[in-house]
Formats: C-alpha cells, sequence, structure tokens
C-alpha cells in the first residue's frame, strides 16, 4: 500500500494514469470516430462511474481499512466462501480487462517500432513484466504519476493543433462544435455527416447503437461495473486517511475529464481527416500507389489493409463490403495515426506514440497488482496457507504476475474485439458481480454472507451466459450454450451491456435469499453501522 504515504495530488494522478487505461486513450476516441454519437457511452459511463466510485464506496471501504476488495468482502460477510467467490469474480473481469490492455500495447509498440503486431506486443509484455513484477505499488505510483503527464500532453497538444487548423479554434472541445476554417461557414459536424453519408455510411451525429434501451443499458453497465472494478478502490488505501481518500478522489476526476473532454473532438477529427485523405474530392479516388507515408507505416502492423478489388489502382472506401477496399481499418489506430494524417510534425507523433504506451502499460500494472494480491493475500494467506510469511506472500504475487502476463499476452494475440469493446465485457463482468455486493455491504445493515455469495454467482453467471451464448464459447463462433437464438435477443440488449442485467439479477437473488435465511449476525451490523458513521475509527473486525 505504498506505505501509506501518497499525497492526494499524487493520488489523484495516479489514479487518472490508472483510469485512463488503452482503451481510454487508444479506443475510446476510435470508437466515437467510428460510432459518433453512440460512443458517448463510453464516456458517460466510465465518468459517471468514476463519481459513484468516489461517492458511495472509496471512502467507506477506506474507512474499513481492509486493503482489497475480496477482504472486505470476506470480513463484511463474515466467510472465507464469500472471499474465494469475491476472487474468482476479480480474477474473470481483470483478465478480461487486461486482453484490452496488452491489445493496446502491442498496437502502440508495433507502431512505435514499426513492426508486427505480434512483436510489437511481445515487447510490451516484457516492459510490462519488468517494471511491474519488480517495482511494487510504491514504484508504480510514481510511474503512474509521469505517465498521468506523458498522456495529458500526448492527447491534449495533437488536438490543439488539428482544432486550430479545421476550425481556427485552439480549443478542441470548442472546435468540434465549431465552423471549419476554410471560410465555407460550415459546421465542422456537418461536414462529417456529409462526407461519411457521401460514402454510404451513417450519420455521424445520430445513434448508430442498437436504440435507446441498449444505449442506457450499455451506460449504466459501465457505470456500475466501473465503481466494481478493484485496482482503482485499491489505490485509495495508499493515502492516510479516509479524508485524504475523498480529496484524492475529487483531484482524480479533474485530471480525468481533461483528457475526456477532449476525446468526442479527437475522434470526428480524425474520422474527418481519414475520409479526406482517402477520398480527397466525391468520385476522385486516391491512387494506392500514391499513398502517403502514414498509410504505409500502418499497413506495417497489419492493422491497416487494403485489396485492390477491381484492379485499378485507386483506394476506394465505403460502407458496402462488396467494394470497399480498405478491408481493415482498425479502430485502435486512429488516435495514434491522427497526427500522420493531419501532416503535424514529427515531434507530435512522437509524443502520441509514447502517451499510447504510458496509457497501456499505467492500466495493465495496475490490473496485475489487483490479480497477483487477489490470489496472495486473499486465497493463499486468507484461505488456503495462512501461515505464509510476507517474504513469501510478495513471491507468490510476483509469480502470479508473470503468469497473467503471459495469459493476457496470449488472449491479447486473439482478443475477443478491439480494445475498448473487449474492456466493456470486463466492466460488465464487474457490474454483475462485485458492485452489488459491495453496495449491500455497505448500505445494507442486514445482508447475510449467504445471500450476497448466491448474488454474486447468478449476477455473473447470467451474463457469462448470455456473452458465451451470442460470442460462443472463448469466443469461438458456433459454440454457444443454447443454441443460436438470435443477436441481442433479450430486448435488443448487447452482450457488452448486459452487466446492468446481472447486476439486478444479483440484487434480486440477494434479497430473496436474505428473505430465506435470516439476517446477518448482530456484530456485522454494528460493524456496518460503524463504517457509515463520520469520524471514529475503522470498523475491522476479528469476526
Amino acid at each position: 500500500m505504498a506505505g501509506g504515504g501518497i499525497t492526494p495530488i499524487q493520488n489523484g494522478m495516479a489514479i487518472g494514469a490508472d483510469w485512463m487505461s488503452a482503451a481510454s486513450f487508444i479506443s475510446m476516441a476510435g470508437l466515437i470516430a467510428f460510432l459518433g454519437y453512440g460512443g458517448s457511452v463510453f464516456l458517460m459511463g466510465w465518468t459517471g462511474g468514476y463519481v459513484l466510485l468516489a461517492m458511495l464506496l472509496a471512502p467507506y471501504m477506506r474507512k474499513h481499512g481492509k486493503f482489497t476488495v475480496p477482504e472486505f468482502i470476506a470480513d463484511r460477510y463474515y466467510s472465507k466462501t464469500a472471499r474465494i467467490v469475491a476472487v474468482i469474480c476479480l480474477i474473470i473481469a481483470s483478465l478480461t480487462y487486461i486482453i484490452g490492455q496488452m491489445k493496446g500495447v502491442g498496437v502502440a509498440f508495433s507502431r512505435f517500432l514499426e513492426v508486427d503486431y505480434g512483436l510489437g506486443l511481445a515487447i510490451g509484455m516484457a516492459v510490462v513484466w519488468f517494471y511491474a513484477v519488480l517495482g511494487g505499488m510504491k514504484g508504480i505510483t510514481y510511474t503512474q504519476i509521469a505517465q498521468y503527464v506523458v498522456m495529458i500532453f500526448a492527447y491534449t497538444i495533437p488536438a490543439v493543433f488539428i482544432s486550430l487548423q479545421l476550425t481556427g479554434n485552439p480549443i478542441p472541445q470548442l472546435g468540434l462544435g465549431s465552423t471549419l476554417a476554410d471560410g465555407s461557414g460550415v459546421f465542422l459536424l456537418d461536414k462529417l455527416d456529409l462526407v461519411v453519408t457521401e460514402l454510404g455510411f451513417k450519420e455521424y451525429t445520430t445513434n448508430n447503437m442498437n436504440g435507446s434501451l441498449d444505449m442506457f443499458a450499455y451506460t449504466m453497465s459501465l457505470m456500475i461495473g466501473t465503481a466494481g472494478l478493484p485496482h482503482v478502490i485499491m489505490r485509495f488505501f495508499t493515502v492516510p486517511s479516509a479524508k485524504a481518500a475523498r480529496s484524492s478522489a475529487g483531484y482524480a476526476l479533474v485530471f480525468i475529464s481533461l483528457l475526456y473532454t477532449v476525446a468526442p473532438a479527437v475522434g470526428a477529427m480524425a474520422r474527418l481527416n481519414l475520409m479526406s485523405t482517402i477520398e480527397p474530392t466525391a468520385g476522385q479516388n486516391l491512387e494506392y500507389s500514391e499513398r502517403p507515408q502514414w498509410f504505409k507505416d500502418w499497413e506495417k502492423t497489419g492493422l491497416l489493409e487494403f485489396e485492390d478489388k477491381n484492379g485499378d489502382g485507386k483506394i476506394q472506401y465505403s460502407a458496402d463490403k462488396a467494394t470497399n477496399e480498405m478491408v481493415r481499418v482498425d479502430n485502435d489506430i486512429m488516435v495514434l495515426a491522427n497526427p500522420a494524417i493531419a501532416n503535424l510534425p514529427n515531434w507530435v507523433i512522437a509524443l502520441v506514440a509514447a502517451g499510447g504506451l504510458a496509457a497501456a502499460l499505467s492500466t495493465a500494472a495496475g490490473l496485475l497488482l489487483a490479480i497477483s494480491s487477489s490470489i496472495s493475500h486473499d486465497l493463499m494467506k486468507g484461505v488456503l496457507t495462512p501461515n505464509l510469511s510476507e517474504k513469501n506472500e510478495l513471491l507468490t504475487g510476483r509469480i502470479v504476475m508473470t503468469l497473467a502476463i503471459l495469459v493476457s499476452g496470449y488472449l491479447g494475440l486473439n482478443p475477443p474485439g478491439f480494445a475498448a469493446g473487449t474492456v466493456a465485457l470486463a466492466f460488465g463482468l464487474a457490474a454483475s458481480s462485485m458492485f452489488p455486493a459491495l453496495m449491500m455491504g455497505i448500505f445494507s445493515k442486514k445482508m447475510s454472507g449467504t445471500a450476497a455469495i448466491a448474488g454474486m454467482c447468478f449476477g455473473i453467471g447470467v451474463t457469462m451466459l448470455y456473452v458465451f451464448q451470442h460470442k460462443g464459447i472463448m469466443f469461438i463462433p458456433g459454440t454457444s450454450f443454447l443454441g443460436d437464438m438470435g443477436p441481442n435477443w433479450f430486448f435488443g440488449i448487447s452482450p457488452n451491456a448486459f452487466g446492468v442485467v446481472g447486476a439486478l439479477v444479483n440484487f434480486g437473488v440477494a434479497f430473496i435469499v436474505l428473505q430465506l435465511t435470516g439476517p446477518a449476525p448482530k456484530h456485522i451490523q454494528d460493524l456496518v453501522e460503524n463504517m457509515r458513521r463520520p469520524g471514529g475509527t475503522s470498523a475491522v473486525s476479528d469476526h
């Protein structure tokens, strides 16, 4: 816990770096670039979820004094079984999340070193192992502070340049709603709508999700999943008090919003620049032999691919899959490619590459700490071998971290979707399992261990069943449990948005079982009462 000596501002920056993962830095703007208005679910979900975490969970858990989420659940629900279930849920969600980070690591390193994606991923895994396994929480905290500084400069400076270039406005957030700098009087978003619809795509400014219910469910799933993910909650124990935890939460929200409010502008401007480069004027396609250098650079990574389907030597880019010759434009390249597409100076392009690396590495480190502590501290020390020494606990944590890097790297080679899509699934799993257990643990004095365990099992079970039915076991098409019931058969809700349904199942099952089995013992109800009382001492129990 870094000795509990990190200041609120330092912790706020470290939380910001932990928060702004490869999904935030690399994938979110890429999603907004291609989804348009529908991509705003990530902005609303992740920032709204952070407010839930800061207001409803972090200060109470910090006052209670248990360092990890499974440890808190074991103490609150007076059960080793609850601890084991929490560890399993945590590992499932965190491993799914870290796949997305490893995808980001591979994308950033492959472009940065101009090598194949697989080799870039392997190099990134080695770097993550070196500083996460050897550094520990204190080392990672100061590393993340440096990474935040790199990230925020890397994200905003190119956005300022491109906003000036396109609209004449140096503030990207305002540039998104401004008229173009060419004197035409056309608004940037109107121009983008015109360009994308001419090529057969949906209007950029309309909702491209599966409808309003799916968009609402997606946002809620990201919000409550955010509040239930353990790697950020752990950070609140590195400050000296519960008051400092609240302060660091406030600073972190400011630091996070600096990047998140720029993301829509980055996404829209990247899409406009990409379209304008490949389709300079209507009906006048770019000659493949005259493709710009950024195009050639990304082709080397395998994340951008062209196939001349009609043999005319020109690049045709459209929504029609039969005639579209841009057979692969990976969403995750948009932020890193954007400065080069806009012909910005090389130092700006290098800065963005550094930011992408910092984003992916910082969150990967936080997740690896959460996974390793859940195995070494919660499972080994807490359940299987209570007499484990601190030295051996640390060694176990490092071995687990090494294995987690290997597993996540392997899955990063064949991820179930692009980085932010995979991450959204992780948030859904956390939403359906951890968040309800934490909320009931803090705000329901009578909630019993048996009821909470049943809720967690049913919540994550229903969510995983829906995901596997939709995408296949281990994401292999045609291997679902329930046969082909059609995509999004439950009221049109997509698998990545299903976490909110799993959370409702979790709450429902827990309260039904509570009525059947009776409330928690009185000393547990007193513990919860003390946890929620302002001031005073922490409520750690030996029961």
